[in-house]
């Protein structure tokens, strides 16, 4: 069993219900159906019930056990307007601006997602990350010890070694603060969603010492946050690549670590060394890349790719799942 099945395995189990605010989208249409039919989740599709339901009569797809709800039409509309105020009316929202943003399926979905209606949401087939994170972000909010919203790739290797990198998608040059939330949270989603207990490598150019460098303090920095925030995790930095993953160069390099040569998630200094990095395993090893998934959320609420397939969202609505 791959990867992606024992996801959807493991979501099976739960059966949360999974809030997807593109719901008059054609693969988000079709993929609700599978969520349903296969029991991976229990969706709710957003949008005008008229449109989804004559565009799924043409799809030849039943959605007669799935919920339908447009936002503006909701006995609890009001009551959602109400409190979006009440979070951002330090930002200079009104009332009625309150209800024009709500209207809004990407508002209306992570408000569910706040208030325990649904377990997770899943968006971003039509709109921009962007405008998804910010209103997760916004009406989420971030989980404890987190102070930046994330993402992490699942890598699986060719011969089954599974290990988890981050940030490759989100976050350009971290400061320490964030490189520590990073860690954390990637910690987290290695967890649950890999299964194993996480052995966090920040990596850097340097091992130990070995260079010195304002970009290796950085790494130092946020090694020690770790530690502070989150004591029970298994972490060490600043170390090269080679010194966290193979078992000899560890010993000889970092003999006292308690990751080096065994680090199953990787933190890496900045955008630019992650995503390459995920891209040159994913390229030149033949490694599956799971994601990215979105974490540091209080409640997760996922990103796709607006050049999605219909498998993408079932997977991430899954990975939601799980991770709810």
């Amino acid at each position: 069993m791959d990867i992606i099945e024992k996801i959807r395995e493991q979501a099976r189990k739960s059966l949360k219900t999974i809030v997807l605010p593109e719901g008059e989208e054609e693969r988000v249409i079709r993929a609700a159906a599978i969520l349903k039919s296969e029991g991976i989740a229990t969706p709710v599709l957003l949008g005008s019930e008229t449109a989804i339901r004559q565009k799924a009569q043409s799809l030849n797809l039943d959605l007669a056990d799935i919920r339908i709800l447009e936002p503006a039409n909701q006995a609890n509309f009001e009551e959602y307007a109400q409190k979006y105020y009440e979070l951002r009316k330090h930002k200079g929202m009104t009332p009625e601006k309150a209800r024009e943003v709500m209207v809004n399926p990407l508002y209306y979905g992570a408000m569910m997602v706040r208030e325990g209606e649904a377990a997770g949401a899943v968006a971003g087939s039509i709109n921009t990350t962007g405008d998804v994170l910010r209103a997760a972000i916004q009406i989420v909010g971030l989980a404890p010890n987190v102070n930046v919203v994330s993402s992490s790739f699942i890598m699986v290797l060719p011969k089954g070694k599974i290990l988890t990198f981050a940030d490759c998608a989100v976050i350009p040059n971290p400061d320490p603060e964030q490189l520590a939330s990073i860690a954390i949270s990637s910690a987290n989603t290695h967890r649950k969603l890999v299964g194993s207990e996480p052995k966090i490598a920040m990596l850097s150019f340097s091992t130990k010492g070995s260079a010195l460098h304002e970009m290796v303090d950085k790494v130092v920095q946020a090694t020690r946050i770790v530690r502070e925030k989150a004591p029970e995790l298994a972490v060490d930095g600043e170390l090269q690549f080679d010194a966290a993953y193979v078992p000899e160069v560890g010993k000889r390099k970092a003999p006292d670590s308690p990751v080096a040569g065994q680090a199953n998630v990787f933190i890496f200094p900045d955008l630019n060394a992650g995503n390459i990095g995920y891209k040159m395993v994913q390229r030149l090893a033949g490694a599956e890349a799971v994601g990215p998934v979105i974490q540091g959320l209080a409640k997760p609420y996922n990103d796709l790719s607006r050049g999605c397939s219909v498998d993408d969202i079932v997977n991430v609505a899954a990975i939601c799942s799980i991770l709810g």
